[in-house]
């Protein structure tokens, strides 16, 4: 039955529009494959991931888009705001309080994307531009919106960080001498 499944997503996103295969899907949806093309292109450089380097589920997805890029060193930046050395004045103005509110990235053209659209900037830049397609497709794109929003309000309160993190930095937990 999984099988099915897969077999059937993946032919359902090949039609997807984009601009590679489909002279049909180029036509039809001109624009929107344009937009896609040019900002979730595999071919992106220089884009810079601000990512939370203290939360399990984000380190977790960083590592994995880090092993992707590891045969393309120098394409995607992974800037991790927990250091101490965060400056956001260099990277577009971006605060820590506002990096850990929902994730940016600085795409090769320098602009910013916050949210669902910096996911699907990110994934191109390691060369999984259909899944940032397939997440800002219309009939998909508002129950990723919703999901994400939801994540990002609770991911702190998830990953067991939410009273450290409500004021200033985060800091990890240290399993040290407990004071009685």
């Amino acid at each position: 039955m999984f099988s099915k499944v897969r077999a059937c997503l993946v032919s359902d996103l090949a039609r997807l529009p984009g601009c590679v295969n489909s002279n049909a899907a180029i036509r039809a949806t001109p624009a929107l494959c344009r937009h896609q093309h040019r900002n979730f292109s595999s071919e992106s450089a220089d884009v810079k991931v601000l990512y939370d380097g203290l939360c399990p589920i984000c380190v977790t997805e960083i590592r994995f888009l880090q092993f992707l890029r590891r045969n393309q060193p120098g394409k995607v930046d992974f800037i991790d705001i927990s250091l101490p050395g965060y400056d956001g004045a260099k990277y577009k103005d971006i605060s820590y309080e506002m990096a850990m509110e929902e994730m940016h990235v600085i795409d090769e053209k320098d602009e910013v994307h916050r949210g669902v659209p910096a996911f699907a900037v990110m994934y191109g830049a390691v060369g999984l531009g259909w899944v940032g397609r397939f997440m800002m497709w219309p009939p998909v794109r508002p129950f990723m919106d919703k999901s994400y929003a939801i994540f990002a309000r609770n991911r702190l309160k998830w990953t067991g960080r939410g009273q450290e993190c409500t004021t200033g930095r985060c800091e990890k937990k240290t399993d040290g001498p407990q004071k009685k």
